[in-house]
């Protein structure tokens, strides 16, 4: 996935996500399960880029206007990051030891760790029932989550990562930070005009250091390795 790529992916997704709309002017059925384990923690490389003024901002329109909804899961100011490679499904507890192979990953992460990310132009993009916030990397980032990819494919980890996946490309082409589930399966008529009065706005830049950690659902809890 090239980055000059990526704006029109985003721009598609968008006119698709808006045609479903129109389909269905309703949330529709309410989801029994959570979009991954509350409380379990999953492995993961990514960055946890300072906040720029136009997000916060952003977050904090979109928390007012949707507060009071208990099928809303926005993501909290202090969890704002964008994920480089998910690597695990939610598997541990916060002080289960890992197996003995975490050794190997270590060893892999060793060419990426504290290596800079960064993410220009992030705008709005809207799926069914989410709302995220995605931008364009650099080259070089996507060179290198591919390089990271490949090699997690020939070690040890490769099952996990795998089952990772099994719904989503690999790697996901997005680089995103969502910032609202929603738990139907459409979002409400207000954040979708929420979504269509901001889809054009250009939120800034950001970037950020690769780290290695477990990680809940929402990265609001963050344990390097």
């Amino acid at each position: 996935m090239k980055s000059m790529s990526l704006p029109n992916l985003y721009r598609s997704t968008n006119v698709n996500t808006i045609a479903r709309w129109k389909e269905n002017a309703e949330v529709g059925e309410i989801r029994e399960e959570n979009y991954y384990d509350p409380t379990k923690l999953a492995l993961a490389a990514g960055i946890q880029p300072p906040l720029p003024l136009s997000v916060s901002r952003l977050l904090d329109e979109l928390k007012k206007l949707i507060s009071d909804d208990p099928l809303a899961d926005t993501l909290p100011a202090h969890g704002f990051h964008f994920t480089f490679l998910p690597l695990t499904l939610p598997l541990y507890q916060l002080n289960e030891p890992f197996p003995a192979k975490v050794a190997q990953l270590r060893n892999i992460w060793t060419e990426y760790q504290t290596k800079k990310i960064i993410i220009r132009n992030l705008r709005l993009v809207a799926l069914p029932s989410q709302l995220l916030l995605a931008g364009i990397p650099d080259e070089s980032a996507i060179a290198m989550r591919h390089s990271f990819c490949e090699r997690i494919l020939q070690s040890r980890w490769k099952d996990e990562l795998l089952m990772r996946h099994t719904s989503t490309p690999l790697p996901a082409p997005f680089w995103h930070s969502t910032l609202l589930r929603y738990n139907a399966d459409f979002l409400p008529a207000t954040v979708r005009e929420f979504f269509l009065e901001r889809q054009e706005i250009d939120y800034a830049d950001v970037a950020g250091e690769l780290t290695l950690a477990r990680i809940n659902y929402n990265w609001t809890k963050c344990y390097p390795l």
